[in-house]
Protein backbone atom coordinates (compact mmCIF):
# COMPACT_ATOMS: atom_id res chain seq x y z
CA UNK A 1 0.00 0.00 0.00
CA UNK A 2 3.37 2.48 1.35
CA UNK A 3 4.56 1.56 -2.51
CA UNK A 4 1.56 2.15 -4.24
CA UNK A 5 0.95 5.89 -2.48
CA UNK A 6 4.43 6.43 -3.08
CA UNK A 7 4.48 6.09 -7.00
CA UNK A 8 0.92 8.17 -7.18
CA UNK A 9 2.42 10.84 -5.74
CA UNK A 10 6.01 10.75 -7.07
CA UNK A 11 3.55 10.79 -10.66
CA UNK A 12 1.28 13.71 -9.22
CA UNK A 13 4.20 15.45 -8.98
CA UNK A 14 5.88 14.56 -12.22
CA UNK A 15 2.15 15.54 -13.96
CA UNK A 16 2.22 18.96 -12.19
CA UNK A 17 5.80 19.67 -12.62
CA UNK A 18 5.25 19.06 -16.50
CA UNK A 19 1.82 21.41 -16.43
CA UNK A 20 4.45 24.07 -14.84
CA UNK A 21 7.09 24.02 -17.26
CA UNK A 22 4.64 24.07 -20.58
CA UNK A 23 2.70 26.95 -18.30
CA UNK A 24 5.82 28.93 -18.13
CA UNK A 25 6.49 27.95 -21.40
CA UNK A 26 3.67 29.13 -23.15
CA UNK A 27 3.74 32.43 -21.37
CA UNK A 28 7.78 33.03 -22.34
CA UNK A 29 6.32 32.33 -26.43
CA UNK A 30 3.92 35.06 -25.73
CA UNK A 31 5.67 37.60 -24.24
CA UNK A 32 8.50 36.87 -27.18
CA UNK A 33 5.79 36.94 -29.68
CA UNK A 34 4.13 40.25 -28.00
CA UNK A 35 8.10 41.48 -28.54
CA UNK A 36 7.94 40.93 -32.09
CA UNK A 37 4.85 42.06 -32.80
CA UNK A 38 6.19 45.68 -31.59
CA UNK A 39 8.89 45.57 -33.72
CA UNK A 40 6.62 44.87 -36.54
CA UNK A 41 7.90 41.74 -37.22
CA UNK A 42 4.54 39.87 -37.36
CA UNK A 43 6.52 36.76 -39.13
CA UNK A 44 8.65 36.01 -35.46
CA UNK A 45 5.76 37.29 -33.69
CA UNK A 46 3.74 34.39 -36.02
CA UNK A 47 6.20 31.61 -35.08
CA UNK A 48 6.25 32.05 -31.47
CA UNK A 49 2.63 32.09 -31.40
CA UNK A 50 2.43 29.17 -33.03
CA UNK A 51 4.89 27.06 -31.13
CA UNK A 52 2.86 28.19 -27.92
CA UNK A 53 -0.66 26.45 -29.23
CA UNK A 54 1.53 23.53 -30.01
CA UNK A 55 2.02 23.49 -26.67
CA UNK A 56 -1.57 24.40 -25.39
CA UNK A 57 -4.02 24.83 -27.86
CA UNK A 58 -6.36 25.62 -25.80
CA UNK A 59 -5.09 29.25 -24.54
CA UNK A 60 -6.88 32.11 -25.85
CA UNK A 61 -4.56 35.05 -25.50
CA UNK A 62 -2.86 32.73 -27.71
CA UNK A 63 -5.41 32.67 -30.48
CA UNK A 64 -5.83 36.36 -30.17
CA UNK A 65 -2.54 37.43 -30.34
CA UNK A 66 -1.70 35.19 -33.31
CA UNK A 67 -5.00 36.38 -34.87
CA UNK A 68 -3.97 40.11 -34.50
CA UNK A 69 -0.48 39.02 -35.51
CA UNK A 70 -2.23 37.53 -38.37
CA UNK A 71 -4.08 40.67 -39.17
CA UNK A 72 -1.30 42.66 -39.04
CA UNK A 73 0.47 41.18 -41.67
CA UNK A 74 -2.79 41.08 -43.94
CA UNK A 75 -3.18 37.29 -43.35
CA UNK A 76 -6.98 37.92 -43.63
CA UNK A 77 -7.49 33.76 -44.25
CA UNK A 78 -5.34 33.17 -41.09
CA UNK A 79 -6.36 35.96 -38.99
CA UNK A 80 -10.27 34.61 -39.68
CA UNK A 81 -9.66 31.27 -38.49
CA UNK A 82 -7.63 32.27 -35.62
CA UNK A 83 -10.46 34.51 -34.31
CA UNK A 84 -12.79 31.86 -34.84
CA UNK A 85 -10.78 29.70 -32.47
CA UNK A 86 -10.62 32.63 -29.63
CA UNK A 87 -14.11 32.51 -29.75
CA UNK A 88 -14.41 28.51 -29.53
CA UNK A 89 -12.46 29.56 -25.75
CA UNK A 90 -14.64 32.94 -24.89
CA UNK A 91 -17.77 33.20 -27.09
CA UNK A 92 -18.42 36.34 -25.67
CA UNK A 93 -15.87 38.94 -26.29
CA UNK A 94 -17.21 41.72 -28.04
CA UNK A 95 -13.25 42.63 -28.91
CA UNK A 96 -13.71 38.92 -31.25
CA UNK A 97 -15.88 39.53 -32.88
CA UNK A 98 -15.47 43.41 -33.99
CA UNK A 99 -11.99 41.89 -35.23
CA UNK A 100 -13.43 39.14 -36.63
CA UNK A 101 -16.03 40.98 -39.21
CA UNK A 102 -13.18 43.41 -39.87
CA UNK A 103 -10.67 40.24 -41.35
CA UNK A 104 -13.55 38.48 -43.03
CA UNK A 105 -14.36 41.85 -45.20
CA UNK A 106 -10.82 42.53 -45.81
CA UNK A 107 -10.97 39.04 -46.78
CA UNK A 108 -13.89 39.95 -49.06
CA UNK A 109 -11.76 42.35 -50.72
CA UNK A 110 -8.33 40.36 -51.27
CA UNK A 111 -10.81 37.86 -53.08
CA UNK A 112 -12.10 40.35 -55.39
CA UNK A 113 -9.14 41.74 -56.28
CA UNK A 114 -7.65 38.71 -56.36
CA UNK A 115 -5.01 38.50 -54.20
CA UNK A 116 -6.70 35.43 -52.17
CA UNK A 117 -7.99 32.99 -54.97
CA UNK A 118 -9.47 29.76 -55.15
CA UNK A 119 -7.70 26.88 -55.99
CA UNK A 120 -8.54 23.53 -57.74
CA UNK A 121 -9.58 21.54 -54.35
CA UNK A 122 -11.60 24.86 -53.55
CA UNK A 123 -10.00 25.84 -51.51
CA UNK A 124 -8.89 29.75 -50.85
CA UNK A 125 -4.95 30.70 -51.04
CA UNK A 126 -2.11 33.05 -50.99
CA UNK A 127 -0.81 33.15 -54.64
CA UNK A 128 2.77 33.88 -55.12
CA UNK A 129 2.77 37.83 -55.66
CA UNK A 130 5.22 37.25 -58.93
CA UNK A 131 2.11 35.53 -60.51
CA UNK A 132 -0.37 38.16 -60.16
CA UNK A 133 -1.22 40.77 -62.74
CA UNK A 134 -2.13 43.60 -61.09
CA UNK A 135 -2.85 46.03 -63.92
CA UNK A 136 -5.93 44.24 -64.89
CA UNK A 137 -8.90 43.68 -63.23
CA UNK A 138 -9.20 40.37 -61.65
CA UNK A 139 -12.52 38.32 -62.66
CA UNK A 140 -13.68 36.05 -60.10
CA UNK A 141 -14.96 32.60 -60.67
CA UNK A 142 -18.74 32.40 -59.35
CA UNK A 143 -16.87 30.02 -56.79
CA UNK A 144 -15.10 32.97 -55.56
CA UNK A 145 -18.39 35.51 -55.82
CA UNK A 146 -19.78 32.86 -53.24
CA UNK A 147 -16.97 33.23 -50.89
CA UNK A 148 -17.20 36.64 -51.03
CA UNK A 149 -21.07 37.09 -50.35
CA UNK A 150 -20.50 34.46 -47.49
CA UNK A 151 -17.57 36.27 -45.81
CA UNK A 152 -19.33 39.60 -45.93
CA UNK A 153 -22.71 38.05 -44.63
CA UNK A 154 -20.71 36.78 -42.45
CA UNK A 155 -18.55 40.10 -41.33
CA UNK A 156 -22.02 41.60 -40.98
CA UNK A 157 -23.42 39.06 -38.21
CA UNK A 158 -20.16 39.75 -36.74
CA UNK A 159 -20.50 43.46 -36.45
CA UNK A 160 -23.76 42.92 -35.17
CA UNK A 161 -22.64 40.59 -32.64
CA UNK A 162 -19.87 43.05 -31.24
CA UNK A 163 -22.66 45.51 -30.93
CA UNK A 164 -25.19 43.27 -29.06
CA UNK A 165 -22.08 42.70 -26.81
CA UNK A 166 -21.28 46.04 -26.22
CA UNK A 167 -24.19 48.21 -26.30
CA UNK A 168 -22.42 50.96 -25.43
CA UNK A 169 -19.46 51.23 -27.65
CA UNK A 170 -18.30 54.42 -28.40
CA UNK A 171 -17.31 53.60 -32.07
CA UNK A 172 -21.17 52.21 -33.01
CA UNK A 173 -21.91 54.89 -35.89
CA UNK A 174 -18.98 53.51 -37.73
CA UNK A 175 -19.95 50.16 -37.11
CA UNK A 176 -23.78 50.35 -37.99
CA UNK A 177 -22.38 52.32 -41.20
CA UNK A 178 -20.23 49.53 -42.15
CA UNK A 179 -23.27 46.79 -41.86
CA UNK A 180 -25.02 48.87 -43.76
CA UNK A 181 -22.24 49.16 -46.91
CA UNK A 182 -21.76 45.63 -46.29
CA UNK A 183 -25.65 45.01 -46.83
CA UNK A 184 -26.02 46.81 -49.55
CA UNK A 185 -23.00 45.11 -51.30
CA UNK A 186 -24.23 41.99 -50.49
CA UNK A 187 -27.59 42.53 -52.15
CA UNK A 188 -28.03 40.78 -56.02
CA UNK A 189 -28.69 44.74 -57.62
CA UNK A 190 -24.97 45.81 -56.37
CA UNK A 191 -23.76 42.51 -57.94
CA UNK A 192 -25.10 43.70 -61.23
Amino acid sequence: MKKTLLIVSVLLVAVVSTACINNFAVRDLNNKAQSYMQQGDYPQAIERLKSSLDLDPNVYETHYNLAIAYTKAEDYLNASEQYEKALELKPNEPDVFYSLATAQNNLAIDIEQGRIRLNVDGKLYKPNPDEIDFSEKYEMSEKEQEFVAEYKKAAVLNYQKYLELNQNAQDKDEVEKQIEVLTKENTPEAKE
